[in-house]
């Protein structure tokens, strides 16, 4: 009887110990998606100012055309568009960041 009370503490013990590290991984997340996003953005930088280099010419009509199309096209409406579509998809990204704030903080108060 007593062994599974200690049984059933501990239990209690880990599942608290998995909901705290659960809480904490969830706050590390947005970090480490934002070094990941800042790393590959550099990259790409870089690779593009290193073509650029390497075939000027090139890269020059590929920025005409690039430029031409964009002209073009209605980027009012597709950045309406875009904005729409990111705050839709925004909301329940920070409901989930606002959740797990909450959660760790109610963790810390106990």
């Amino acid at each position: 009887m007593s062994q599974d009370k200690r049984n059933e503490g501990s239990e209690c013990e880990s599942l608290s110990d998995m909901d705290q590290l659960t809480a904490e991984t969830l706050g590390e997340f947005p970090e480490r998606g934002l070094h990941w996003v800042k790393e590959q953005v550099e990259t790409v930088l870089s690779d593009t100012q290193d073509y650029v280099r390497e075939k000027p010419t090139q890269s020059l009509f590929y920025a005409f055309v690039a430029g031409y199309l964009l002209n073009r096209l209605p980027i009012g409406r597709i950045l309406g568009g875009l904005f729409r579509l990111l705050v839709v998809a925004l909301r329940p990204a920070i409901l989930v960041y606002g959740a797990t704030k909450l959660y760790q903080a109610t963790q810390e108060e106990e």
